[in-house]
């Protein structure tokens, strides 16, 4: 993947965020995510290798659309700002754990995962399983690898304790969680001046690997 065309091309998008502007560059627009998709299926064979749960669809078939769902949204804007691609067992389906990716100028390019918002069974499932092991979820969190790329767990929470656990659970903080993520964000200089951006993704996705298998374990 080119990264200095791609920064062009949605730098310019976010000035122009219009039908016709992106219909005069669709030329553009499809050679670089031509190129994207092939990154996508270089990330997702390596992703295999890592964890081979992920023994599903092909890498391009991850690949998010650029056009946003704007019926529920004041921004009215019909194009996202960044390309992006999510892989699990079976291509961008939430309802499992996964791996992310996100490629944008302004700041907006991230490696991350994990679980976003899991169903009410699922996120029961995880509170018992970090109830019964949290120290395997911390020592995970808190490996050399995923201390250097993430710091530590994030993803929503709740303001108040979980119903099923009480206040003085010495867990209370990690049980909190509704979401349970990992992100490595990159300003635009790193990503541009990166030796090889290609291969830093599985890098960062092997420190994971352990993070999102504990959560898939859990259910």
């Amino acid at each position: 993947m080119q990264l200095k065309p791609l920064f062009t091309f949605l730098t310019a998008l976010t000035k122009h965020n219009d039908r016709a502007w992106f219909q005069e560059r669709k030329p553009t627009y499809d050679q670089l995510r031509k190129q994207f998709e092939e990154d996508a299926e270089f990330w997702y064979q390596e992703l295999q290798k890592l964890d081979p749960a992920l023994a599903g669809p092909l890498g391009r078939k991850s690949i998010f659309r650029i056009y946003r769902d704007v019926r529920f949204s004041n921004n009215k804007d019909p194009y996202k700002l960044h390309f992006s691609a999510y892989f699990t067992a079976s291509g961008k389906d939430t309802e499992t754990p996964g791996y992310y990716v996100q490629v944008g100028p302004n700041g907006n390019t991230l490696i991350g995962g994990g679980w976003y918002m899991p169903d009410k069974n699922q996120l029961a499932a995880i509170r018992q399983e970090i109830d019964y092991n949290a120290a395997d979820l911390k020592a995970i969190i808190a490996a050399p690898d995923f201390q250097r790329y993430f710091g530590t767990m994030g993803g929503d929470k709740l303001k108040k304790s979980p119903a099923a656990y009480d206040v003085t659970h010495p867990e209370i903080e990690l049980l909190k969680h509704k979401s349970f993520t990992a992100s490595h964000t990159l300003s635009d200089a790193e990503v541009l001046s990166h030796a090889d951006f290609r291969a830093h993704v599985p890098k960062v996705f092997a420190a994971m690997v352990p993070f999102c298998q504990f959560l898939r374990n859990a259910v």
